[in-house]
């Protein structure tokens, strides 16, 4: 067979018709560029039989094998699904397979940039994989030539490929033991005889069978019955072809062993696996046992691990604060520790606490206490900080909190949870708002009640006043509008703060800052403004941000009442929604009487109101949004804007080239040139926007600096940078009538839509491949970032936001 002179696409599908016609060759798998599968799912589910990397032309083998490498390595591809036993490549010539298990290895290189382009290979990083890569493939691959071993390849495909299933056994490891959890959830959970909702309420989960048996030392035997969990620190062993519950108070709910419906699908699972876990990630993986809980019950225990760049960092900052002996001269109480990791690097274990929800925590700190961790296991407790009586704590920790001297140099250190209810009244997930604390002190909280940390910090502050707060959390305490109820009543003295991206932590999603807080509730200050620290998820240090609380302040969409209400004609709806950055991609165009939420800020746009709405829309998408303005709000500005024509027609021309109005929303007003300009192939429906830029529209009356009513036909007069805007959006008009069989009445989005396209899922396309549009839309967008420059220090200048 040859394939020479065909385009990689078709190479791939004669490849997988020739030779893999009893598989599934169709999947495709991130930009691995080949997959096989079998075509019906197996006992163990998908189970991926090749990965290969194609390429038209006489290719080198071990260059085509690094090309793959890096492709599955920058996706961490393996740690998202379960590796196939081979993998591959071919050209119009050859194939060639190797084990996957041969060069595993590789992708957990130390020191290792997997973030090139793969298909550079003059990188560094490509020589370095070529020059490992080429040792194991010297002896390790298959190579077969199309038409020379036509039947050696057939039977190899036959005898090895078909059957991979359990060719090898693949290593556990802190990168992949997540996916094979996923995988056992599906295969060996269903034949534990267990009653699971019984074992939840005693606040024992899948994960600690799971953790059971990848922590079993199989010898290499497939008999399981000499099996054994070889980890102290776990909820649930196994032992004896069964599971046994390790916690004492729990053991007599439950037959002496959990046994297994069927033991063949149990031996068959772990035949793909290597037990116990590599050596050197097994402390990793039971301190990490948190990644394995359900994102409701991660939330509601406070399982957000929290990254030790930032422990190392909170403690120099109690250091700066308290000073050199702080450990010395404070107790620590960590009340939400999780396994503890808050505490690493302090050294004076007599003055520690540690306490957490879940016994299975306290068993792994235990562990480390034994493993040299500078714990007292006395010191280290299950409690519940919303539910739990402080009698329950060890006697030692009672004692400093009932006496108000030694509670003074108490510091409650914390990393709390961050689960919030879903309703707006504080009602709605579970275990947010059943909590003892969140009853007792609703009024209190009122809408805040929904945050769980809201509700730590509460008790705190009502039942254990004059300590030292040092915790992480995010910044809605500080700065949320509706959190104005709590910081009415919690008024500590903020001493530190520093913020990082939220993203650096585990478990948490979205672009926003969390940040580390030192209070002193001794004192009492209401919290109206701060400078924070800021670091980079490397821990670069990357200046200050001021973050202020915003109460007593009006917000934008106040001052959208001031111009909403307007008698003349609509030419277009625009939706406003929240007055903070994370709603800013929500602020649009609609048609006109669009009908939009109740709860949105919406309003029609006139002759009358049309500058204050280009206003409102270019200060809302003037200014980027990112994780460190997420939580900053737009405000009502001062009046100095009025008086400046530049800024308002700034805006105005910002507005005709960045909107989303469609043509499909009725008579589009919004062309800012006349036919001649653009050499229209026909006459516009509306000339409005031209009309209203010459300022032959009348405006309805307005109040002047004198108090006395006009009407205003004022003739818009642009800036150099906005005249730039309205010549480069001339260009690409005139090139767009001068297309065939066009939209005349076209708006700018109509005319993006026409030159990119559409995806499959009906959303336009990023790029055209018109180069000649791609010229002149950049150019575009060129000036409309000059323009930007021009238009933001305005925004600050007349305090739409706060510096």
């Amino acid at each position: 067979m040859k394939y020479k002179k065909i385009r990689e696409e078709e190479l791939k599908n004669k490849v997988g018709a020739d030779w893999f016609k009893q598989f599934d060759t169709t999947e495709i798998l991130g930009n691995i560029d080949f997959t096989v599968f079998p075509k019906q799912d197996s006992l163990f589910g998908r189970t991926p039989l090749l990965w290969a990397e194609a390429k038209t032309g006489n290719f080198d083998i071990p260059t085509m094998f690094v090309q793959l490498v890096l492709t599955i390595g920058k996706a961490r591809t393996f740690d998202k699904t379960l590796p196939p036993a081979f993998l591959g490549a071919f050209d119009f010539k050859k194939i060639t397979f190797v084990d996957y298990i041969n060069i595993q290895d590789i992708f957990y290189l130390n020191d290792f940039n997997w973030n090139v382009t793969p298909s550079n290979h003059e990188t560094k990083e490509f020589q370095i994989i070529k020059e490992r890569i080429v040792t194991v493939l010297k002896t390790k691959t298959y190579v077969f030539d199309y038409q020379k071993d036509e039947k050696l390849l057939n039977t190899f495909i036959k005898n090895n490929v078909a059957k991979a299933t359990t060719k090898s056994k693949i290593k556990i490891d802190k990168n992949n033991f997540i996916p094979i959890y996923l995988r056992w959830i599906e295969i060996v959970k269903p034949i534990i005889d267990v009653n699971w909702d019984d074992l939840k309420k005693a606040n024992i989960f899948d994960s600690d069978f799971y953790l059971a048996d990848i922590f079993v030392d199989d010898r290499g035997t497939q008999n399981i019955d000499d099996d054994l969990t070889i980890r102290d620190s776990l909820f649930v062993v196994y032992e004896n072809q069964g599971y046994k519950i390790a916690k004492e108070n729990i053991k007599q709910m439950f037959d002496a062993t959990i046994n297994i419906r069927n033991k063949d699908a149990y031996l068959q699972f772990w035949k793909l696996y290597k037990r116990p876990p590599i050596k050197e990630f097994q402390d990793y993986i039971i301190e990490r046992r948190d990644l394995l809980a359900p994102q409701d019950i991660r939330e509601r225990k406070g399982a957000f691990f929290t990254p030790r760049i930032w422990v190392e960092l909170s403690q120099k900052y109690l250091t700066d604060y308290l000073g050199e002996d702080w450990q010395d001269d404070y107790y620590i109480w960590d009340c939400a520790a999780g396994t503890g990791n808050l505490l690493a690097g302090l050294s004076n274990k007599y003055n520690i606490y540690a306490s957490t929800l879940d016994q299975a925590d306290i068993n792994v700190m235990h562990e480390r206490i034994d493993h040299g961790a500078n714990l007292l296991k006395n010191h280290v407790f299950q409690f519940d900080f919303l539910n739990d009586d402080f009698i329950k704590l060890p006697q030692s920790l009672q004692d400093i909190i009932n006496d108000p001297e030694k509670r003074k140099k108490l510091i409650i250190y914390m990393n709390p949870p961050y689960a919030e209810a879903d309703s707006r009244l504080g009602d709605g997930r579970k275990g947010v708002a059943e909590s003892l604390i969140h009853k007792k002190y609703s009024d209190l909280m009122g809408y805040t009640k929904r945050e769980i940390y809201i509700q730590f910090f509460t008790r705190i502050h009502c039942e254990i006043p004059n300590v030292i707060i040092a915790n992480f959390s995010k910044l809605k305490n500080l700065q949320a509008p509706k959190f104005s109820q709590f910081r009415a009543f919690f008024k500590a003295k903020l001493e530190k703060l520093f913020i990082t991206p939220a993203a650096t932590f585990d478990n948490v999603k979205g672009k926003f800052p969390i940040g580390f807080f030192i209070w002193n509730t001794n004192k009492t200050e209401s919290f109206k403004y701060f400078k924070a620290d800021v670091f980079n998820k490397n821990k670069d240090y990357f200046g200050e941000k001021n973050i202020w609380s915003f109460d007593h302040l009006k917000l934008i969409n106040d001052w959208v009442k001031t111009f909403r209400i307007t008698k003349s004609e609509s030419i277009a709806t625009i939706i406003g929604v929240g007055s903070d950055f994370q709603n800013q991609r929500l602020v649009r165009f609609g048609e006109p009487f669009m009908k939009v939420p109740a709860s949105n800020h919406n309003w029609q746009i006139s002759k009358d109101n049309l500058i204050e709405s280009s206003i409102y829309y270019t200060v809302r998408h003037n200014i980027d949004s990112n994780w460190l303005n997420d939580r900053d709000q737009f405000l009502f500005p001062n009046d100095k804007w009025k008086n400046d024509e530049n800024f308002k027609n700034d805006c105005l021309a910002n507005t005709l080239f960045s909107n989303n109005i469609s043509s499909s929303f009725g008579t589009n007003n919004w062309i800012p040139f006349t036919e001649q300009e653009v050499n229209a192939q026909e006459k516009f429906e509306s000339n409005f926007m031209t009309d209203f830029i010459k300022g032959k529209i009348k405006t309805e009356s307005k109040a002047n600096l004198f108090g006395t009513d006009t009407n205003e036909t004022l003739k818009r007069e642009f800036s150099e940078e906005a005249k730039e805007v309205f010549d480069a959006g001339r260009e690409l008009w005139r090139y767009y009538h001068s297309q065939p069989n066009v939209n005349v009445n076209a708006s700018f989005y109509d005319i993006r839509a026409h030159f990119q396209g559409r995806n499959a899922k009906g959303r336009m396309n990023s790029k055209s491949d018109d180069l000649k549009y791609m010229e002149l839309i950049g150019e575009l967008r060129n000036t409309l970032s000059f323009l930007a420059d021009k238009i933001k220090p305005k925004i600050y200048e007349y305090e739409f936001l706060k510096e």
